[in-house]
This record gives structure tokens, sequence and C-alpha cells, in this order.
């Protein structure tokens, strides 16, 4: 883990609310308790929830939006269930991670079918719900496209395929994350046009 990511995961401690740390701590227990970890660095999966948490909390005071940014994966990843997180944090955040959480599973289809049915999912959260999940595409979106180039070519246009629910979301982080998927198609252009002007020389 770098150390900058150390540095967000202390920093804020003393400044946080209770149910924001609650849920922090939560997520770090429940993603450890299965060893989960982010795919391409190693790095424990927390740092991810992290960065989510950061970018929400950068656009809104809402403690049970940031909580739920914190929470946003432990049900679709580990043991936990929305009863657990209604028991321990309430209907409201238990609601926001509900919205959150994918609702395919493997038997619907292919991951066309599944992304399709998630995405239906998605544009029926609350506004609230939906700029968690701007934040989640933005972190998930700078991961993919640094480490896995070929496997960014799906994801992203699965994520301006998304893009067409979340305008409800946070205007700010709906333009970063627009802004995201347009320089990446800038650059893939531009890495097009070079490759075909070096096979005609």
């Amino acid at each position: 883990m770098s150390e900058s990511t150390l540095d967000d995961l202390r920093s804020d401690d003393n400044s946080m609310s209770e149910i924001v740390r609650k849920a922090r701590d939560f997520a770090k227990q429940a993603h450890a308790a299965i060893d989960q970890r982010r795919k391409y660095t190693g790095e424990p999966y927390i740092v991810h929830p992290a960065a989510v948490a950061k970018l929400v909390g950068g656009v809104t005071d809402d403690v049970a939006m940031v909580a739920a940014a914190w929470l946003h994966d432990v049900v679709e990843d580990t043991d936990v269930t929305l009863p657990d997180i209604e028991e321990h944090f309430g209907p409201d955040i238990a609601t926001l991670v509900a919205d959150l959480t994918d609702v395919s599973k493997k038997e619907d289809g292919n991951r066309k079918i599944r992304k399709a049915i998630d995405r239906e999912h998605t544009s029926n959260a609350s506004p609230r719900a939906k700029t968690v999940k701007l934040a989640d595409l933005i972190d998930n979106s700078r991961t993919i496209t640094e480490f896995d180039p070929r496997f960014a070519k799906v994801y992203v246009r699965e994520k301006r395929a998304l893009l067409e629910v979340l305008k409800e979301g946070d205007a700010t982080l709906f333009k970063m994350a627009e802004n995201m998927i347009s320089d990446y198609y800038a650059a893939e252009d531009a890495r097009q046009r070079r490759q075909q002007e070096d096979e005609t020389r």
C-alpha cells in the first residue's frame, strides 16, 4: 500500500463522523476477512473504497453517502448481507448500499446481458447513490486504463453506457467521469492514427 493511501486512511480520523468511521472499520474488516486485494496492484482492497469515499466526501457533507461509499462493495464481494448493513447502519445507508450492489448473476447470461441488468438497477437508484456510483466508476477507470489496456476497451465502453443513467448524480463527479471517458477515446484515436501512419511508411 502506498504511503499516500495510508495517509488517506489515517488523516481524517479525528474529523471523521462516528458513522463514517464505523463504516470504514466495518468495510476494512469485511474485505480483509477474505483477504481481498486489488486485482492489478495486490494492495488491500480497502484502498478502493477509501478512494471512493474521498471523492464523495469532496462533493457532499452527507455522512450517509460517505459511509455508503466505504461500504459499497461489501455485500457484492464479501459474506456481509444487506440485513447486516441495516442492522449496523440503519435503513438509509442500507438502501444506498442496495442501490450500489449489482443484482445480476452468472446464470442471467453473458457479460453484456448482466451489465444491462445492473445498469437498469442503477437507473432506478437515488441521486445520492448515483453520486457514489460515479465516484466508484472514476476510481475503477483510473486503475483499469492504467494497468489493463486490453480490458479497458470493454470497460470504458460499458461505463460510457452507464453514464447515461447517472446524470442525476453529482454534477462535478459526472463531469469528471465524462471527461475521463472522452480523454480515453481521444488518446485511443491518436494511438490508432500513429499506428496507421507507421504502417504506411
